[in-house]
């Protein structure tokens, strides 16, 4: 049912599943209680890469052959999903452990494959579906859910799609935003950092394309109860897409791969990794067409650089870049606990740290709602924030950067070496540290976590980690 052999194994690294995985996330997304979760706590909307990124990783491990790793993913699964429950702005509760919720999220991840192989003219064989949703309903099961939320036999799941399809789903906000808003003002992934004329170009072609190749990929009961228009010649558009991207499966085995791409858009130009030096030429490259689409569309002028060579931000970029995590313009528990798992999921953090960690944040939420929520509505506005900046340094904040250095010190050795380093910050550790001491110190890590929390200075390690999109 797992790793090599398994038929989602050869689905993974198909880029077919790029344009499924997005129309997935729509039917997910249209469900009321996941689209309730998604407004309330996803970063999706300002950090969509890292949101892809860890998306990605997460079905790795679930899928992949090493079991132990699959029983350790499943239950930090578990661990986020019991963090998110709440009630939508029509009352009604949600709970990311409904299992006839977590069975719906399994449920357009199947047909969305299944979709998949049928718009590029590849229909998969009765065998091939059945299996795939074999593997599927022991991915649910692999979560500790009753594989009864989803139909036994592929024969009545058709039934149990088509139902939730016509009677549950709703055009929600998340919906439209995926739609019709997230790609147009899509940020740029780290890969194509400081060539912004380029990826505007690029986003405002794409953005439409594939908002229309979505849309007309939607099952018609919903666009039609959702009343979402399907534009003329979107079909054709759609299965062309399909077959074109499909194309790159004739490539040779290993040049493409889920993996690749999603560490390749990762990548700092900047970078110690081989492959940064093409990157950079690419880069060189790249901005020379920059500057011939800034002639057309001239852009604002870059920030400029502090006297001491750092880059700072102003209170409104501070906050709209670190702390908003959720991009709903303004801060309030859900934004602190994305960072808290955002720095839980990179540091592989089983109980009891990841609930220290969660719990330091929560501290630091509470403090920051006394000393900044001065309407008392039980959130932090960019107004009420930047009125107080020096109130963000009290010993909560203190606390979370102590919690996080015990965290990586994985050794407890009261030092944090290369090792540890990579793998908080993903990057190389001796560049990063030259011309200083070779281990990182309790004292100079807490002295730049809290510097970079509250200086709203930019940061070549912290930003990839909590700013990035």
């Amino acid at each position: 049912m797992f790793g090599p052999g398994s038929q989602f194994h050869e689905l993974f690294d198909d880029p077919r599943w790029a344009l499924a995985i997005i129309r997935a996330t729509v039917l997910e997304a249209a469900h009321p209680q996941i689209g309730a979760a998604l407004i309330d706590s996803s970063t999706f909307v300002a950090h969509p890469w890292r949101r892809l990124r860890n998306t990605l990783l997460s079905l790795q491990r679930m899928f992949g052959a090493d079991d132990h790793t699959r029983q350790r993913e499943a239950a930090r699964l578990n661990r986020l999903h019991a963090r998110l429950n709440g009630a939508d702005a029509r009352n009604r509760s949600y709970d990311a452990l409904d299992p006839a919720v977590r069975a719906w999220v399994v449920a357009t991840l199947f047909e969305s494959a299944v979709t998949m192989y049928r718009m590029s003219g590849q229909p998969l064989s009765q065998e091939a579906t059945e299996r795939l949703y074999a593997e599927f309903q022991a991915f649910l099961a692999a979560l500790g859910d009753d594989s009864g939320h989803l139909p036994p036999s592929l024969h009545e799941f058709w039934s149990y799609y088509d139902r939730v399809v016509e009677e549950e789903l709703e055009n929600t906000e998340p919906v439209r935003i995926i739609l019709y808003n997230l790609f147009d003002h899509l940020p740029a992934p780290p890969l194509l950092h400081g060539l912004p004329a380029v990826w505007a170009a690029g986003r405002a072609v794409a953005g439409p394309v594939i908002g229309a190749i979505t849309v007309a990929s939607l099952p018609e009961p919903f666009r039609r109860r959702a009343g979402l228009p399907e534009l003329p010649g979107a079909q054709t558009l759609m299965q062309g897409a399909y077959l074109a991207v499909g194309l790159a499966r004739l490539l040779p085995e290993g040049w493409i791969t889920a993996e690749g791409v999603s560490d390749l858009l990762s990548l700092s130009p900047d970078s110690d990794d081989p492959r940064a030096r093409t990157i950079t030429a690419l880069r060189d490259k790249m901005k020379r067409a920059a500057a011939l689409i800034r002639l057309i569309t001239p852009l604002p002028p870059e920030p400029e650089p502090a006297a001491d060579g750092g880059m700072r931000r102003s209170a409104e970029e501070f906050f709209a870049e670190v702390l908003d995590q959720t991009g709903n313009g303004y801060l309030d528990w859900p934004d602190l606990a994305a960072m808290a798992r955002e720095l839980s999921a990179r540091l592989d953090l089983d109980e009891p740290e990841e609930s220290r960690l969660y719990n330091a944040f929560a501290d630091w939420w509470r403090e920051l709602q006394s000393a900044l929520d001065t309407d008392g509505d039980g959130c932090i506005s960019a107004q009420e924030y930047a009125a107080a900046v020096p109130s963000l340094a009290g010993p909560a904040l203190i606390k979370v950067a102590e919690v996080l250095f015990d965290a990586t010190d994985k050794d407890g050795d009261q030092t944090i070496d290369a090792d540890e380093y990579r793998t908080l910050f993903h990057t190389a550790f001796l560049r990063d540290t030259a011309g200083t001491e070779v281990a990182y110190t309790r004292s100079t890590f807490v002295k730049d976590f809290l510097s970079f929390m509250t200086g709203r200075r930019r940061s070549t390690v912290y930003d990839p980690l909590l700013a990035d999109a």
